[in-house]
């Protein structure tokens, strides 16, 4: 059984302009100790999917419905106090701006303590032995003496490590890194993803990492899910996702990684714009910007079949046999 199994999850924020359907019914699961991508443009549900199965999400304009079963419990449909149970012990984020998600009126150590006070009922002295031995742990120096800044007195790099050791300090089983190196330098990026690999090692943790970053995917993650316009447009092992591409879109997010490009080339992008999620989408939405689109394309809406027994596609012209993607000639 899987630790978390997700079936027909929809989030749909009712506004004055209408319906926007920011997840539009999709299905995944999480084995326990497996690292699953979730990649797409902005604004293609990879966030709001995960807050939504963790009630992060304003009710209203929100509605959520669907199932999300983590080792046993919908996380839609228990009571609140199972879910906060639930929410920061068994199940933990990694936000994607640490400055907004902390909070600049208290010390970093209130910050570390708070959920091992809620959810351990661990006396204070306790928890601040606890506080300074994650930071020590994600590699803040001098954390003895560290723990007792303030958010704004710490690096962009070093608020992300204290987000991870917020995040990591009651051993959680899975783990919600929401594009956990934005905005940071390539080095240090590269330092907070190996650090999140060994933790995940030493915990035997299940990881969520959303991200927009592709080589990021190809190195840490077994399993990738490629969303767009709320919907899961394919998902298959790593490995196939880049060298069997069975999308267009997966590919045309291949052919626009900057780095895969010689020197002086010409960069790839996609053309148009993505769909706005407050209209209707008859057929797939990534037809209009599609260079493979039939007529079948806009009027017919591709649920996600299997190609492989591991890998599926929400493409009508892959699923019917008659369209073969080539990989990137620089992947």
């Amino acid at each position: 059984m899987a630790l978390l199994e997700v079936s027909n999850l929809q989030t749909h924020f009712h506004t004055r302009n209408g319906v926007v359907r920011a997840v539009d019914g999709i299905s995944f699961a999480v084995e326990k100790g497996e690292t699953l991508g979730i990649v797409g443009e902005s604004g293609s549900g990879k966030s709001v999917t995960c807050y939504s199965m963790l009630g992060l999400v304003p009710k209203p304009p929100a509605r959520v419905s669907g199932q999300a079963h983590f080792d046993g419990t919908d996380l839609l449909h228990c009571p609140p106090s199972v879910l906060r149970g639930i929410r920061g012990k068994r199940i933990s984020i990694i936000f994607q701006d640490p400055m907004t998600s902390l909070n600049p009126y208290l010390r970093i150590e209130d910050q570390l303590m708070e959920p091992l006070r809620i959810h351990e009922k661990m006396d204070k002295a306790s928890a601040r032995r606890r506080a300074v031995e994650a930071l020590d742990q994600v590699g803040v120096p001098d954390a003895r003496n560290r723990v007792r800044s303030y958010p704004h007195e710490f690096s962009g790099g070093m608020r992300q490590r204290v987000m991870i050791a917020m995040a990591l300090i009651t051993g959680p089983e899975l783990l919600i890194a929401d594009e956990p190196t934005t905005a940071l330098d390539v080095t240090v990026q590269a330092q907070i993803m190996e650090l999140i690999r060994d933790l995940q090692r030493q915990l035997g943790m299940a990881v969520i990492l959303i991200t927009h970053d592709l080589g990021v995917v190809a190195g840490f993650c077994e399993r990738v899910m490629v969303m767009y316009a709320g919907r899961i447009a394919e998902s298959a092992p790593v490995d196939e996702i880049f060298h069997q591409p069975c999308h267009p879109y997966n590919l045309a997010l291949q052919q626009s990684i900057p780095a895969l490009h010689h020197k002086g080339e010409e960069l790839f992008t996609i053309p148009g714009v993505p769909p706005d999620p407050g209209r209707p989408i008859p057929g797939c939405p990534f037809a209009p910007r599609c260079s493979h689109v039939i007529d079948a394309c806009r009027t017919t809406r591709p649920g996600l079949e299997p190609i492989t027994p591991r890998h599926h596609s929400a493409c009508l012209r892959v699923q019917q046999g008659d369209l073969a993607l080539k990989p990137s000639a620089h992947a």
